[in-house]
């Protein structure tokens, strides 16, 4: 019975909304443009650490709120989980089989990422300026807006100076931080499939297997 139950929550979620989605972009990347873009994990979670200066011409709230800073880290998830200060076996359970609103976390990163976030696992993409705009193009249809177009702060964030935000779709079991990574990359014309990229580990060891074929310049720290 426990078996049937499990089978028709995947298949629930599976068929529920997978936004935001990838942007479509025609040319895969060579990896070899001059914008440095980082994908970071902190063991569960992955998310994108940009230039703060394109990012905050596309969406200029974060130029209020962040001022001048070299890079801006974001992440997309679930918000009962993402927000809280204890995480329990109930919020799990609940982000993983039941859609859920999602957040977007900023954290503004005034320094080198690789320096800044030194315990954590940290690639570097180079990407074109054409595979830098598609990839913010997605991350901004990642926010949730009012009626104004402005995007919508939510609560302070989790650690140094960072900001959540009312993010677009629904977080689930199909549809994870990862997930979300991984059509970000694919929104850049990385050559990748973002439907079973649902853990970190799947998300790092494509890019690191994907650098290593095409040699972009990149590092990792374990």
């Amino acid at each position: 019975m426990k078996d049937v139950v499990l089978l028709i929550l995947i298949l629930f979620v599976s068929g529920c909304s997978s936004t935001p989605l990838a942007v479509r972009h025609s040319v895969e990347s060579q990896k070899t443009g001059a914008n440095h873009v980082y994908v970071a994990s902190h063991g569960w979670h992955t998310g994108f650490i940009i230039p703060a200066p394109q990012l905050q011409g596309a969406i200029p709230e974060l130029k209020q709120r962040f001022d001048d800073v070299a890079y801006i880290e974001i992440g997309w998830g679930d918000k009962g989980f993402y927000q809280a200060k204890k995480i329990t076996a109930g919020l799990t359970v609940r982000a993983i089989f039941w859609p859920t609103e999602a957040v977007i976390h900023c954290v503004a990163i005034p320094t080198d990422p690789e320096d800044f976030f030194s315990t954590s696992d940290v690639e570097r993409l180079c990407l074109s300026d054409g595979e830098l705009s598609s990839l913010i193009r997605f991350i901004s249809e990642s926010f949730s807006r009012d009626h104004h177009g402005n995007v919508k702060p939510s609560k302070n964030g989790l650690y140094g100076d960072s900001q959540f935000y009312k993010g677009v779709g629904d977080y689930h079991l199909m549809n994870t931080c990862n997930k979300w990574t991984a059509k970000g990359l694919e929104s850049a014309g990385i050559d990748i499939s973002p439907t079973f990229k649902l853990s970190a580990g799947s998300v790092m060891a494509y890019i690191r297997g994907s650098q290593a074929v095409r040699g972009a310049v990149g590092r990792s720290r374990p």
